[in-house]
């Protein structure tokens, strides 16, 4: 097969019935924000065989909202929007190229797939996939869309996403955007993280074990190779201690970068919400999203939450229904 990478080989497998490798994308990678996505793109990107673009956001999601099919005829609107989305650059495809692929490709999906076809090619690998935290929204759309796709899904202990994000947000940024943010900024973390999860765990719940897979952060910063392993023979990839060293050669050890743009290797306890999250918040945000959380094995720490906190949930909760949810 024409460019395939050193290691790869392409194989039967039964639950797809067909040659792997032949269709792009190949992978989806999802998670909500904060919980270690990129991390997971990193160490996927870095295999031999496999190239994992950075949140390019080539599905867009008003495109998502149309609730399209395979088949829907690709429009001059929708080129225009993916070439000129602010981050398409990160495929690494130049706009007249990009505009190239779309005159052949007669449907959406199929632009879609000659990008990441062109991205692989690029990329000097076989295959190629994409890292969009916001995706795991929308996991039945994908797969109806692009039915040879896999998806890895990320969760973390949302209590630490918060600590990240209470850190990473800027008023430009979606929860810095909503009114709330300023008065209660925990309780906005807990109510995204719940709705992003949730949608998640119903997406994992609707494509079945054969085309989702779920890593959590926690495995994954504390052991990366068991669990990179895991992932790739879910992906029916051979392991690839690149994985694992995707980091060496571009740490950067400058004061004052945050750990993502250090480039350091997977670590463990970089959030400790246990430390770090005033006693006020935790309960917080186990008032808004506790249930996931057990659900999801993360004890609570707070086996009751005081009925003035639990008034600023009710509170928080109708504002977003009103607020977000409608919207």
């Amino acid at each position: 097969m024409p460019g395939e990478a050193a290691g790869w080989r392409p194989h039967r497998n039964r639950r797809f019935g067909g040659i792997l490798g032949t269709v792009n994308p190949y992978l989806f990678v999802t998670g909500c924000t904060r919980s270690g996505t990129t991390l997971l793109q990193r160490m996927l990107d870095s295999h031999p065989s496999l190239a994992v673009s950075d949140d390019t956001r080539v599905v867009p999601r008003w495109v998502i909202r149309l609730n399209l099919g395979p088949e829907s005829p690709l429009t001059d609107q929708m080129v225009d929007e993916i070439v000129g989305f602010r981050r398409f650059g990160g495929l690494g495809i130049d706009e007249p190229a990009a505009r190239r692929l779309a005159v052949g490709a007669g449907t959406f999906a199929g632009f879609v797939r000659a990008l990441f076809d062109e991205f692989a090619r690029r990329s000097g690998k076989p295959l190629a996939g994409e890292k969009t935290p916001g995706y795991e929204r929308y996991l039945p759309f994908l797969s109806r869309m692009f039915p040879d796709a896999r998806f890895v899904n990320i969760v973390r202990d949302g209590r630490d996403v918060a600590l990240s994000t209470l850190e990473w947000m800027t008023p430009e940024r979606f929860l810095g955007r909503l009114a709330l943010w300023n008065e209660e900024p925990v309780a906005m973390c807990a109510l995204r993280w719940r709705r992003q999860v949730s949608a998640g765990e119903q997406g994992r719940s609707e494509l079945g074990d054969d085309r989702c897979f779920l890593v959590r952060y926690e495995e994954l910063a504390a052991t990366p190779e068991p669990v990179l392993r895991s992932v790739a023979a879910f992906l029916d990839l051979p392991f690839n201690s690149s994985m694992v060293d995707f980091y060496k050669g571009r740490e950067r050890r400058t004061p004052g970068l945050t750990s993502k743009d250090q480039w350091l290797p997977a670590t463990s306890g970089l959030r400790n919400w246990r430390a770090d999250l005033a006693p006020r918040d935790v309960q917080l945000f186990e008032a808004l999203a506790g249930d996931l959380l057990v659900s999801l094995g993360y004890p609570l720490a707070e086996p009751e939450i005081p009925p003035e906190v639990s008034a600023v949930a009710e509170r928080c909760e109708r504002w977003w229904a009103t607020e977000v949810e409608r919207n």
